[in-house]
């Protein structure tokens, strides 16, 4: 068959509804789709990521009607997707390559080199499952000197309409619930928390386990818990058990953290959505719908709609923006090594312990965990983002580039100077200890940063002040911190310094 158009299906591109693939002749056109060792070592996978994506695809495949080649690991040579397609290219001579947008731009540009060696053009679409088209967020963002999501999400707002009264204002008479979803849980904890929806691994799913013990038996994680949505039937399960058990608590406790609770009452849609098992407006209209029922309160689906048609479509633009140059950012000129304990969770300090514990035994961390516990530890001590970013891609399941760069380096680590958030996320022990119950079986104090007892946090956040006062001194947003830091006498400084010291020192050896 002479093959007009050679459509490639990425593992985050398995929309039921495929652009691509809905327009395709079947008798001219034919969908390829590659698994390759270097989608799971170009960073350290996480075996349950790799899982999810393999057998995700597998089950995407399988439903295809159009003619198809799908290339599963160990049953060919080529270590890369670009290897790979330069041998599709070579056997059926298309006329043209499409491929929606990726979502990386490392795997664009491995495309776009095997489609420019084998001289057969390259069609990147725009990807309709997001809700702002590329072109349009640069046009929104044209001639600003900030970025601030705020502006952005009420733009979103005023464009789609969602959750906008027939007047042009808001629902509820404000743009943004944020001050009512904060609240941490009291001392008896979460009390009786729904469980969330899991999914009993079929055939295929446990074919791609044996896969990845196979080829990937020393990478992090395991492959035990995994109960991921893996075909969109799944997904809108997911999302009609979170609108009918969590939704209505989401926003009250979305910052909230409690030890050995990885879900609580957050979606865990995240993957689904990255994955394109489900659509993100099915989503919204779910969650809106909940509160047009009355079966939800306006803060709780206020603040996951922003994360959805704010955050998502905003981190989204910013990549597409800002690469190549954005991964390489470095403002605070961080040198530190990410430590050892990321990948083990092997540390005395209960919320990093927690928080990793759990993120390598499910593949997952709600956003509080990843900002203000694993995060906020890293920016702190100073590690070189970059290698903050790769540990943040290997170990979620929901992570692809294009969403987890921008959060990682622009929030999280304030590595593009402030183009993302207008300040550092920078936080004690005492934000920790208010939001969860961490603290109350952990060895350090919050309130401590000096002696041996005291909070690695704490006193690294001092330390952080007082290393970039010079850079930071001027936010507005940060002189209460820092008249904080005025006020400590030059003996305090000092055993700030030297505490600071120790934990660096003693984090290679396992004694933090």
């Amino acid at each position: 068959m002479s093959v007009r158009h050679l459509i490639v299906v990425l593992g985050d591109q398995l929309d039921p509804a495929h652009a691509l693939i809905a327009q395709a002749d079947p008798d001219r056109d034919r969908v390829w789709m590659a698994e390759v060792a270097e989608e799971a070592t170009h960073v350290w996978s996480h075996k349950a990521r790799t899982a999810l994506f393999l057998s995700a695809m597998r089950h995407f495949h399988a439903a295809l009607t159009l003619e198809s080649d799908y290339l599963r690991l160990g049953e060919h040579a080529f270590e890369s997707l670009g290897a790979a397609l330069g041998d599709a290219l070579s056997n059926h001579a298309p006329a043209r390559v499409l491929v929606l947008q990726p979502g990386d731009d490392r795997v664009q540009q491995q495309l776009q080199a095997a489609c420019d060696a084998a001289d057969v053009p390259l069609t990147v679409h725009a990807d309709p499952h997001f809700l702002c088209k590329l072109d349009d967020f640069r046009a929104w963002a044209e001639g600003r000197k900030l970025f601030r999501m705020e502006d952005f999400y009420r733009w979103m707002r005023k464009r789609t309409r969602i959750l906008m009264d027939d007047d042009g204002q808001p629902v509820g008479g404000q743009w943004n619930f944020d001050a009512d979803n904060r609240k941490a849980f009291g001392k008896d904890g979460p009390g009786g928390l729904p469980e969330p929806l899991q999914f009993e691994p079929d055939a295929t799913t446990h074919e791609v386990f044996d896969v990845v013990e196979q080829h990937f038996a020393d990478h992090p994680g395991t492959l035990k818990q995994f109960a991921w949505p893996v075909t969109p039937e799944q997904a809108q399960a997911v999302l009609d058990d979170f609108i009918a058990n969590r939704l209505p608590n989401f926003g009250r406790y979305q910052d909230a953290m409690w030890a050995g609770e990885h879900a609580l009452y957050h979606s865990l849609l995240s993957a689904a959505m990255n994955l394109k098992l489900i659509d993100p407006q099915t989503v919204i209209d779910a969650a809106v719908a909940a509160y047009e029922a009355g079966d939800a309160p306006i803060e709780a689906v206020e603040g996951f709609v922003r994360q959805i048609l704010g955050w998502r479509e905003y981190v989204r633009g910013l990549y597409f923006l800002r690469m190549p140059d954005f991964a390489d950012e470095n403002a605070l000129a961080a040198d530190e090594d990410l430590p050892e304990l990321y990948w083990t969770g092997d540390t005395h300090m209960a919320c990093m312990a927690d928080a990793i514990g759990q993120t390598l035994k499910h593949g997952y961390a709600h956003h509080i965990q990843r900002l203000m516990v694993t995060g906020l530890f890293a920016l702190l001590l100073g590690v070189k983002p970059k290698q903050v970013h790769e540990w943040y891609l290997a170990v979620y399941v929901d992570a692809v580039e294009w969403v987890e760069l921008p959060n990682t380096l622009g929030m999280s680590q304030y590595a593009d100077g402030g183009v993302l958030g207008s300040k550092p996320y920078v936080a004690s022990g005492k934000y920790i200890q208010r939001m969860s119950n961490y603290c109350s079986g952990c060895r350090y104090d919050p309130g401590d940063a000096t002696t041996d007892n005291a909070c690695p946090f704490t006193t690294l956040y001092w330390d952080f002040l007082a290393r970039h006062a010079d850079k930071l001194g001027d936010n507005q947003r940060m002189r209460f911190q820092f008249k904080n830091l005025d006020r400590k006498t030059a003996g305090e400084k000092a055993a700030i310094t030297r505490r600071a010291n120790w934990v660096r020192e003693a984090l290679p050896e396992g004694a933090v």
